[in-house]
């Protein structure tokens, strides 16, 4: 199985995106474990911009875009709703740029969606903790050992 597309459309079910998802970013976690994480999925939040090679995934009147975002143990799924399409960006964890500058935007893959700064985006502030978190216990998996010089 080739793996090309990071941007899926889950509007409808298809088994086959279930297992290109399992394969880049892990499966969900199980119910023990959200349990203990509190939870592994944001609140909805409203896209304010995104990159010019995402355009085609927002709607281009003045509909308001919203998104969610899940967790999974080798990345995250950041779901975009278009009127009645739903796409899903996937984002392993060494891929994956968090900036926060006048709110929050998730940059990869050279592409990039910014959150506007609202209410709605304060009330998942415990929410990206929790990601950065997930993120630094990833990378700090797959550290490179220090060597250590002996005379």
């Amino acid at each position: 199985m080739y793996i090309y597309k990071m941007i899926l459309n889950t509007t409808h079910y298809n088994p086959e995106h279930k297992q290109i998802i399992n394969v880049l970013i892990g499966s969900s976690f199980s119910l023990v474990q959200k349990l203990k994480m509190k939870g592994v999925g944001s609140g909805r939040m409203i896209i304010d911009k995104v990159s010019p090679n995402m355009q085609s995934m927002i709607n281009k009147v003045s509909d308001i875009n919203y998104t969610n975002i899940e967790l999974r143990s080798k990345g995250i799924l950041v779901m975009i709703n278009k009127g009645l399409k739903n796409y899903t960006w996937i984002i392993p964890y060494y891929q994956l740029a968090i900036n926060k500058i006048n709110g929050y935007s998730i940059h990869a893959q050279g592409k990039f969606v910014h959150f506007k700064n609202n209410k709605m985006l304060r009330e998942n502030k415990k929410f990206f903790d929790k990601l950065l978190n997930e993120k630094l216990r990833y990378d700090m998996d797959f550290t490179m050992p220090k060597i250590y010089l002996v005379k």
